[in-house]
């Protein structure tokens, strides 16, 4: 029996799965055109706050695949929601690139106030001294902190570079705080708002990455299937060694999930 057959909507991971660095992985755009040609959907789902849904959109047409913002959904998206449904004030404190911070700004968010109300981080690669002091600052104050999502490195070709989780573990030796509430992925809101944002119920969702800890943890967290590819951060050697984080299905690549379609 496929274990993927009432799957509707593939989240896909980018940096890993359907890329690595500037090199398109064996299979994805195939997968893309298989997807649609079974019935079914994706939405690119990222932990990766670094960017705009435009960089997105650019940077995925360069690779040759077919998309438009609304098949992007990103933690830094996921966020905007959350504050939204938990009321918060747009009086904040944001750390990221200029993207993220662009993003929030249209979104009417001041995201250097004066008098803010709460903390949010992102994947900064603008980060320096100056604004890891600020951070740690405004948590130790005791505001509200939220992180975007919780890697610990994002994998570019010919190896990583260190990812928001690096930056929340500073974070935490310089404050003994941890964040109140992190957002993406193996977070299960996530999940569910990008179920909603298509109308479907997160046990018709398959998450599709090359992390042991984020993507493939998602199932633990949330009822959705997951497979997991080892193109990007985990090796098979890795994935048999641990016991804790299972996937629904296994493959060497993207491309290889076209026969569970």
């Amino acid at each position: 029996m496929n274990p993927l057959f009432d799957t509707k909507l593939f989240l896909l991971d980018m940096d890993g799965t359907f890329y690595l660095g500037e090199k398109l992985l064996p299979g994805a755009l195939e997968f893309l055109e298989a997807v649609r040609k079974a019935g079914k959907d994706y939405l690119f789902l990222t932990n990766n706050s670094s960017r705009s849904l435009s960089d997105y959109v650019k940077r995925l047409r360069g690779f040759g695949a077919d998309v438009t913002e609304e098949d992007i959904f990103s933690s830094s998206d996921a966020t905007l929601i959350y504050l939204e449904q938990q009321h918060f004030s747009k009086e904040i404190l944001l750390f990221g690139t200029p993207s993220l911070e662009q993003q929030f700004t249209e979104a009417g968010y001041h995201i250097r106030s004066k008098k803010p109300e709460a903390v949010v981080l992102g994947f900064d690669q603008t980060i320096d001294y100056k604004k890891l002091t600020l951070l740690c600052d405004a948590v130790r104050s005791g505001l509200p902190y939220i992180a975007t999502h919780p890697d610990y490195n994002c994998p570019v070709e010919g190896g990583f570079i260190p990812d928001i989780g690096a930056i929340m573990a500073f974070v935490r030796a310089s404050t003994g705080r941890d964040a109140d509430v992190i957002i993406g992925k193996p977070n299960g809101f996530i999940a569910k708002a990008a179920a909603s944002r298509k109308g479907l119920a997160v046990e018709e969702l398959c998450m599709v990455g090359d992390r042991l800890y984020t993507d493939i943890a998602l199932g633990n967290h949330c009822n959705v299937k997951t497979a997991l590819v080892f193109s990007g951060e985990t090796s098979p050697a890795e994935y048999e060694s641990q016991k804790d984080v299972h996937a629904t299905v296994t493959a060497e690549n993207i491309g290889e999930l076209i026969a569970y379609l």
